[in-house]
């Protein structure tokens, strides 16, 4: 079916959101969201008024002389995307994509405003610089590499930490949950990974039905939960410091666990929810997609994969700020390794390889042995995650 300058186009059932700097168009039918311009707006509206994509042209070209105006280029990119219903009267065939539904109606608006509204805001961020004056007034509260060893005995210290994080992540997404439904917004909770750590997600794409400036508090959400565990955390640690040894250790790791976890907020070559104020507040979207475009265009030896982003006018100067963000956050990923993880693989090292050389009835051998199973469960579910992204890249 072949487009020309005499077609009329019927598209499918949309919604425009405007923005800071341009328009959100979102799919009614597939609830696929798109970022575009205020000409590629006003085509659509003229599309909607009935008129010929030659008229359109022409009426957009007197309406903006300094840009590049090609109706036919814009319509093959409607169609791609989905948003072409009918050419010419006869229906767009297209293989609609199975858009997993999203859910969690069950939570109440209500119990959502009770965590977030205009009184629990000033709360939260209260908390947060609380911890930090904790922070600086008693250093020693600072997490260490050895915070996550509670026991002498490696496969439990891996099924308290497995347990005790998957606990804060599931209330770090509630929080998220919680803030979509004060918005009465669906979503839903899956699982993901950020590098090689596998973490739960809740999916915020109806995030866009929102005005920017509503979008913010949903995504530090999360970390408004994290700064009432952390402050529940350190104060119990000094107000009972020779506690049950199992309780201190708990506390311990609940403040290694929520720091580097805010830490890590701050990797925005990541898209965690930090990015996703960066983009909101800046009114630039794909701003990773674009930082990597432009790195790969800088460093001839990085080939381009996929189609190109669009960058629109006045964006530049953003993706350049952003770029220095991604590689601080490349710098801060690199040091919390040194800092943490490999003092901690070389620590369960020493504590697991003489075990191996343990006969089957000690202790110490069973250790080594679940311990190792232990990785390997983990190493599946990453793999799982990095085919799921995968297929959905393919796709």
């Amino acid at each position: 079916m072949s487009l020309k300058l005499d077609s009329l186009l019927s598209l499918v059932p949309i919604e425009i959101h405007k923005e800071k700097k341009h328009y959100i168009v979102e799919d009614k039918i597939s609830g696929e969201f798109y970022e575009m311009s205020e000409v590629c707006i006003d085509a659509i509206n003229l599309i909607g008024q009935g008129l010929h994509l030659g008229e359109i042209e022409q009426k957009l070209k007197g309406n903006y002389p300094k840009e590049e105006i090609n109706l036919l280029e814009f319509a093959e990119q409607l169609l791609d995307m989905g948003l072409v219903a009918e050419i010419d009267g006869a229906k767009v065939e297209k293989q609609q994509q199975q858009k997993d539904s999203l859910g969690l109606l069950w939570i109440s608006p209500k119990i959502g405003k009770f965590f977030f509204n205009k009184f629990t805001y000033p709360l939260y961020f209260v908390l947060f610089v609380v911890n930090l004056l904790l922070f600086i007034i008693h250093p020693s509260l600072f997490p260490h590499h050895e915070d996550i060893f509670v026991f002498d005995i490696m496969v439990l210290n891996v099924l308290l930490w497995m347990s005790f994080t998957f606990l804060l992540v599931l209330i770090h997404e509630f929080g998220h949950v919680l803030a979509m439904r004060a918005h009465n917004l669906p979503t839903k909770v899956e699982v993901g990974h950020r590098m090689f750590f596998v973490v739960l997600e809740t999916d915020m794409s109806s995030v866009w039905k929102l005005a920017p400036k509503e979008r913010n508090v949903l995504f530090l959400a999360g970390l408004c939960f994290d700064t009432v565990i952390l402050f529940t955390a350190l104060i119990l640690q000094l107000l009972v410091p020779n506690g049950p040894g199992v309780a201190i250790g708990l506390m311990n790791l609940a403040v290694f666990d929520i720091v580097l976890r805010i830490i890590y907020q701050c990797c925005l070559y990541m898209k965690n929810d930090l990015y996703y104020i960066f983009e909101n507040v800046s009114g630039c979207y794909n701003l990773m997609e674009n930082a990597q475009q432009t790195i790969r265009k800088r460093f001839s030896f990085l080939k381009s994969k996929g189609r190109e982003e669009v960058v629109f006018q006045g964006e530049k100067k953003t993706i350049f700020i952003y770029s220095i963000f991604y590689f601080l956050g490349v710098v801060i990923t690199i040091a919390l390794y040194f800092i943490y993880f490999i003092p901690e693989v070389i620590f369960a090292g020493k504590q697991l390889l003489p075990g191996f050389g343990q006969a089957p009835t000690s202790l110490l051998f069973w250790d080594a042995v679940l311990f190792t199973l232990q990785v390997g469960i983990f190493v599946l579910i990453l793999l799982y995650s990095w085919r799921k992204k995968y297929l959905l890249r393919k796709q």
